[in-house]
């Protein structure tokens, strides 16, 4: 099941590594994570997601990247585990957003995505997990949702998307979610299952 079957819209995710925030608020750039590239990728399977990029702009962690979905999308590593091979077949990895957006765009007759970043912070102008679920649904351009490492995207990059996300709220007053759970979660409330076909035999509520 894709998200075309569901949406009109195509559903695209993308892991930034820079520009972010480390411990001390100074702006750096954050290495690539086995787990992110696995988790996310399964997770992008699972919610019908077309391509997961993965945002470096470091050659060597590009490489890291690749070798890690190589391992398991080509040779023994995709005979071993053929549904792992399915999840990460979805990763690319790029250097930079725009050439993320520019891939988007070749294979959506030349439309580039509209932008939906998360993050942890409040902004006034925070679109809801409906509003997003609606760019979905209306279909007029691919949507391409941003996560970020560190501690977060800077705000001078998240003010230059198209949309702000709300943070997740947290009932306890700690918000470090890893970035793979923040993205199941985030994932899960635009989609919503209540969208989704029900599996045969099951009945709506």
């Amino acid at each position: 099941m894709t998200t075309e079957s569901i949406f009109r819209a195509p559903l695209y995710v993308a892991l930034i590594h820079s520009p972010i925030y480390n411990r001390r608020k100074e702006v750096s750039v954050s290495a690539i994570t086995n787990y992110d590239i696995h988790d996310i990728s399964r997770m992008s399977r699972c919610f019908g997601v077309s391509r997961f990029f993965i945002v470096h702009p470091m050659e060597s962690q590009r490489a890291l990247a690749q070798k890690i979905l190589s391992h398991w999308t080509e040779g023994f590593g995709a005979s071993f585990n053929p549904k792992r091979m399915e999840a990460l077949s979805l990763g690319d990895v790029v250097s930079t957003l725009e050439e993320a957006k520019e891939r988007i765009a070749l294979e959506n007759d030349g439309q580039e995505p509209l932008t939906l970043v998360t993050k942890a912070r409040s902004f006034p102008e925070d679109l809801s997990y409906l509003g997003a679920r609606n760019l979905l649904l209306t279909g007029e351009r691919p949507l391409l949702i941003l996560f970020g490492t560190g501690w977060g995207l800077t705000d001078e990059f998240i003010e230059s998307m198209d949309f702000k996300l709300a943070p997740l709220r947290p009932t306890a007053d700690f918000k470090h979610f890893s970035v793979r759970s923040a993205a199941s979660i985030v994932l899960d409330r635009i989609i919503g299952d209540d969208l989704l076909p029900l599996p045969k035999g099951t009945h709506s509520r």
